[in-house]
């Protein structure tokens, strides 16, 4: 088994932490144009986000095989 320096735990725990906290600001940004613009009502952004993504999945070689290995 190889041992990991401990900087490497640290370097890829920060990473974690750094997404999180990157998907936690944008979540807040969609709830705040949510109450802006539809009154609070999740539904239109959310399936919105849905086909934004799939299209996003899409894009890159033309198929959506990437959501079978999920």
């Amino acid at each position: 088994m190889k041992h990991h320096p401990f900087g490497y735990y640290v370097r890829n725990i920060s990473t974690v932490v750094a997404f999180v906290l990157i998907w936690r600001g944008v979540w807040e940004i969609l709830d705040k144009v949510d109450y802006a613009l539809f009154g609070g009502s999740h539904i239109i952004t959310a399936i919105f986000g849905i086909v934004l993504g799939l299209y996003i999945l899409y894009l890159p070689d033309h198929d959506l095989r990437e959501i079978e290995k999920m």
